[in-house]
């Protein structure tokens, strides 16, 4: 069975002039699984669930399709929602087995959706629930599209903003990340902004270089999470094949090429990462980029025997930063009450063998 989601427009024209019908019938399909067609109080985000609800696609279209295709509809295996700000943590269930997550944030700005790029990560990041299990496999581009219309659904609400930052390095899996980007941009699918749209990476150089030649207006952020290599290979692997001299001087060619300012995410672990050391080794590595820092209170996670800094020592390393002229913010913390770092739902999915876990 083809997922139609994993296909571009062009892709499903094609499919649909394999199936002996006009190419036309593409487009109604694919605004069909993106778009909201609906009328009125039938209106609802998230596209449709099933080809019978495609009304003016002929039946013995939407019975070829049956037979041959289906819509990749992901299903939520648990969903965790805040108390204290609205915010959703989304467990879904791959029809492999596999699972994987997502969240759903308010913001004054819209909402916003973190999605994964893969079950699973075999980045080896010390402090990460994510790639703990190891790497299962890649995702499809219609499986990373698909939390978003899966969670448009559930909340009955549009998402304006998303991020490519849970489960999985995204440059891993750079192929079907370029063309679930492109799905995300098409004014026939979501529509959505190449602005709106921001991509993490734990700092793989060529998929740096990459990204700026393929996708200039889109966001990126690099996870550092150290000042200097020691620390660095310490607590993510991939700084040993990626230097953080290679690695800035890949940023700095990317913002001289796109004229974007980079995010560099920096985890703060206590005794780790933390001291004003650290703060001032930083600031001069980064001084005169164009890039803002984003502080981060470690998330711990019980396996990884890290411990997260005291709010005064985070608010201290951030006002040093600015001091020294690195724009710095502090992360706003959503869903304090709910598993809220990445992968812990999956981690505790994969421990339990796989059984699906009751929605909250």
């Amino acid at each position: 069975m083809v997922n139609l989601k994993d296909l571009q427009l062009q892709e499903l024209e094609n499919f649909i002039k394999n199936l002996g019908e006009p190419k036309f019938r593409a487009k109604q399909i694919f605004r069909w699984m993106y778009q909201d067609c609906g009328s009125g109080a039938e209106a609802r985000p998230g596209g449709v669930t099933a080809f019978s609800q495609m009304t003016n696609v002929p039946k013995s279209l939407r019975e070829k399709l049956s037979e041959c295709a289906d819509l990749g509809i992901l299903t939520p295996l648990q969903v965790q929602i805040s108390r204290m700000d609205g915010t959703r943590k989304y467990l879904f269930g791959l029809e492999d087995g596999n699972a994987i997550e997502s969240v759903f944030m308010k913001y004054k700005y819209g909402n916003s959706i973190c999605v994964s790029s893969q079950a699973g990560c075999r980045m080896g990041c010390k402090f990460c629930a994510s790639g703990m299990d190891g790497l299962r496999r890649n995702l499809t581009p219609g499986e990373i599209i698909g939390q978003i219309l899966a969670a448009e659904k559930d909340t009955g609400e549009k998402i304006r903003h998303v991020v490519v930052m849970g489960t999985g390095e995204p440059f891993d899996n750079y192929q079907n990340l370029s063309a679930f980007l492109r799905l995300l941009h098409d004014p026939d699918g979501l529509n959505l902004s190449w602005r709106n749209v921001t991509v993490s990476t734990c700092g793989i150089v060529p998929g740096i270089r990459d990204f700026a030649e393929d996708f200039p207006q889109v966001n990126l952020a690099i996870s550092l999470h150290a000042p200097n290599d020691q620390i660095r290979s310490s607590m993510m692997p991939v700084s040993r094949a990626y230097p953080m001299d290679q690695l800035l001087d890949a940023c700095r060619d990317y913002t001289k090429k796109t004229s974007r300012r980079i995010t560099f995410e920096y985890t703060l672990v206590n005794g780790v990462n933390d001291q004003m050391i650290h703060a001032r080794e930083l600031a001069e590595r980064l001084r005169g980029m164009l890039c803002h820092v984003n502080l981060i209170p470690l998330n711990a996670v019980k396996e990884s025997g890290m411990h997260t800094t005291s709010r005064k020592d985070v608010q201290q390393f951030q006002a040093f930063l600015e001091k020294k002229g690195v724009p710095a913010t502090i992360r706003r913390e959503l869903g304090d009450d709910i598993d809220g770092a990445c992968g812990q739902l999956r981690l505790n999915q994969c421990r339990k063998g796989g059984k699906e876990q009751k929605e909250f």
